[in-house]
């Protein structure tokens, strides 16, 4: 298991070392993420499609993914509020700017959903026995790390400058650590060993990650169980920032975790104005970075 989260993290580290200038590669790469993205989440759902036992599972699989996303919400936005309380951000949102389309905005945050059902389908009634998905989506996910590297490496963003956002760092520190008591209070509930409750906990919003490496680790169920719940925090995170984040910014822009810094990122922009965009964007990478070294860290516990 060691092994396996080390063989995961590197490609990461590997990537962000890697310095690249060239508009059009970091253009290419960007496109070659999003479909690595939606093809993963297909093979994760193609795991759960070829699952025995599938629908006898469904409904264990709901009451844990709806544990998780309760106990997360409650955990966080607690962890949020005192660290706002003990630290309080003022904003000044931009009335005049425009805002984003939440139809759109949702029915992007409907894709990763459409990736996996079509993939449990092709599973289900087509392809019941094709082999190698685990190490086919293993392979691709570590591309995946690798390219996300080069981007976060190559964002023009200094390290140095996200570490002494002070905002930020309390942020991402405030979720990591909420997250992690919401693991340890969910493992009767979960029943499963502390490490791997701390694991399903260390997604921080990121579901093409959580969703394979757990499922990687755990198996197609669990890896199912981490997909919902981090998709469903940026689902949740789209119609909780607006109404939050005029007199809480710091909860608005924490629940959105990892995707605080992309997919959530236009919603905190508009509603709380520019203010919000430095801190959003240096909490959502601190999140990027920890999250897939917290889970290969508690997954190699086992």
């Amino acid at each position: 298991m060691l092994t396996g989260a080390l063989l995961i993290l590197a490609p990461l580290f590997l990537g962000f070392a890697i310095a690249l200038s060239n508009r059009r590669l970091m253009t290419a790469i960007h496109y070659t993420v999003e479909g690595l993205v939606y093809f993963i989440l297909a093979l994760l759902g193609l795991g759960l499609g070829q699952m025995d036992g599938l629908l006898d599972q469904l409904g264990t699989m709901a009451g844990q993914v709806s544990g998780l996303v309760v106990a997360l919400l409650l955990a966080n936005m607690a962890g949020l509020w005192l660290f706002h309380r003990w630290q309080p951000m003022t904003i000044n949102a931009d009335e005049s700017e425009a805002r984003p389309s939440y139809r759109r905005l949702f029915l992007a945050g409907m894709k990763p959903l459409a990736a996996v059902l079509f993939g449990v389908l092709l599973g289900y009634f087509l392809l019941s026995q094709l082999p190698m998905v685990d190490e086919v989506a293993t392979w691709a996910l570590m591309l995946l790390l690798f390219l996300i590297g080069l981007q976060l490496r190559n964002a023009g963003l200094s390290l140095r400058k996200l570490l002494l956002n002070r905002q930020g760092l309390g942020i991402a520190l405030a979720l990591v650590f909420s997250s992690l008591l919401a693991g340890v209070a969910l493992i009767p509930w979960l029943d499963v060993p502390w490490h791997q409750a701390l694991a399903l906990a260390s997604g921080f919003g990121w579901y093409s990650l959580s969703g394979i490496v757990i499922g990687d680790a755990l198996g197609p169920a669990w890896g199912g169980v981490a997909f919902l719940n981090d998709v469903l925090r940026e689902i949740i995170a789209l119609a909780l920032i607006p109404l939050v984040i005029g007199a809480r910014p710091a909860m608005a822009i924490g629940y959105g975790g990892a995707t605080a810094m992309d997919f959530t990122l236009p919603v905190i922009r508009s509603s709380g104005g520019l203010a919000c965009v430095p801190v959003a964007i240096a909490s959502g990478f601190l999140l990027s970075f920890l999250s897939p070294i917290l889970m290969g860290v508690f997954l190699a516990l086992g």
